[in-house]
């Protein structure tokens, strides 16, 4: 056996075991809770997307702040994404250091301190990067900026809708800033960029009612810019939206826009990179209902991402408190659920269903089964999980996994 020192304990999922190499998390080679991505749900997610983007004819630029690993940037651009968009400066350093050549600051660039971390990274690579602007107090600070550095800043202007978050919300004030921007030094007005995600009520129909006329205002707003010349004279112009709730309701707008061929589209979901078995799943499962392409495609997005923890102990019948909590794992839109049971490597007979977790603590899932489970204290239970993008900022490191539960690579985030 190999011998270890503290050294080797960097994270709190550290491999304590191994062999030939490699480390399983079933055989407790792995200190528990870990999170773990199945290799063959990634890949198949990177590919289905893709797909679903080339069949639409728009770009991809998955949103990069759902995983947050450069490792996962680098294999989506392998598999054809023309960007990443990411939140912030600090997003857009990782996405451009793992060697992403476009990048969309998705949000407004604010503070001379973020301004000056963007125009480092444009002075020291190749990148093209982009950031939102919605307002005309932000474009001066932007013009200031990057015109006494010699340098020019692509702004998408950002459109938005009342009560949602950011972007103008009328397209008098949009023009009124788009005219602005035009004759400002150190900007160039690359496109528009808007948001539709937050038109998420759960109510599909009356959610398509507010889309609908939005994005007829994005794509009017638009023209108006090319027809009044305020957009960048160079060869693309940049339209991009979309999440991982509308991107097909707006794949399909763009494509049938009928814009100028200059005009690229580019849309933005995030979390299919490992979808979940939670609010994702239903996303996409109303998506299918309405869109005959994504059934023509062969395949479906996968739930990749899980969470594998102890039995940690059964204090009373039919209840099993297991080591993960609110530390580990997302809870704002469902709490983890049990998907499979494992003792000594070996799975055990598992029934959807025969285990609910109720609630959940720092580091305690409290988990109700029924007279037909048998638990034992130092079982392992995998989980899955809804909304990715808060189980992923909780781990420096990430095991990639085979279909076995063997370690393949460590994936490192970048939060």
């Amino acid at each position: 056996m190999t011998e270890l020192t503290p050294a080797d304990i960097g994270h709190k999922a550290s491999a304590m075991y191994q062999e030939a190499g490699r480390s399983n998390i079933l055989r407790e080679d792995v200190c528990l809770p870990a999170v773990v991505i199945k290799q063959r749900a990634l890949d198949n997610n990177i590919r289905w997307m893709q797909s679903y983007a080339d069949a639409c004819g728009v770009l991809l630029a998955p949103h990069g702040k759902t995983p947050m690993t450069p490792a996962i940037f680098r294999r989506q651009a392998a598999g054809g994404a023309w960007a990443i968009g990411v939140g912030t400066a600090y997003q857009a350093k990782v996405a451009v250091g793992a060697g992403i050549p476009r990048v969309i600051i998705a949000n407004q660039l604010i503070g001379r301190a973020n301004m000056r971390a963007v125009s480092v990274l444009k002075a020291h690579s190749q990148a093209a990067i982009y950031c939102c602007v919605d307002s005309l107090e932000n474009a001066r600070r932007l013009s200031d900026h990057f015109s006494a550095q010699d340098q020019v800043m692509d702004v998408l202007l950002e459109l938005g809708i009342p009560g949602g978050r950011c972007g103008c919300r009328t397209t008098a004030e949009a023009r009124a800033l788009a005219q602005s921007i035009s004759v400002l030094p150190g900007l160039r007005l690359a496109g528009v960029e808007f948001y539709e995600g937050v038109i998420h009520s759960g109510n599909d129909r009356a959610d398509l009612a507010v889309i609908t006329p939005f994005l007829t205002r994005v794509l009017a707003f638009v023209r108006a810019l090319l027809d009044e010349k305020l957009l960048s004279d160079s060869e693309e112009v940049l339209l991009t939206g979309a999440g991982s709730v509308w991107y097909d309701i707006v794949a399909q707008r763009m494509r049938d826009a009928g814009l100028p061929d200059n005009v690229r589209f580019a849309i933005r979901p995030g979390c299919y990179i490992t979808h979940d078995r939670g609010v994702y799943q239903q996303s996409q499962i109303a998506l299918r209902e309405r869109d005959a392409l994504a059934c023509t495609l062969g395949g479906d997005l996968a739930s990749a991402l899980e969470l594998c923890a102890f039995v940690q102990s059964l204090p009373e019948p039919g209840l099993a408190i297991v080591g993960f909590g609110k530390r580990d794992v997302a809870f704002d839109t469902g709490l983890p659920q049990a998907v499979a049971h494992y003792r000594e490597g070996i799975a055990r007979p598992f029934a959807a269903g025969s285990m609910t977790t109720f609630d959940i603590m720092d580091q305690h899932a409290m988990v109700r089964y029924g007279e037909g489970v048998s638990l034992e204290v130092g079982d392992i239970l995998v989980f899955s999980t809804s909304h990715p993008c808060i189980t992923f900022d909780k781990w420096q490191k990430i095991y990639l996994i085979d279909d076995d539960y063997n370690t393949l690579e460590i994936l490192e985030t970048r939060f």
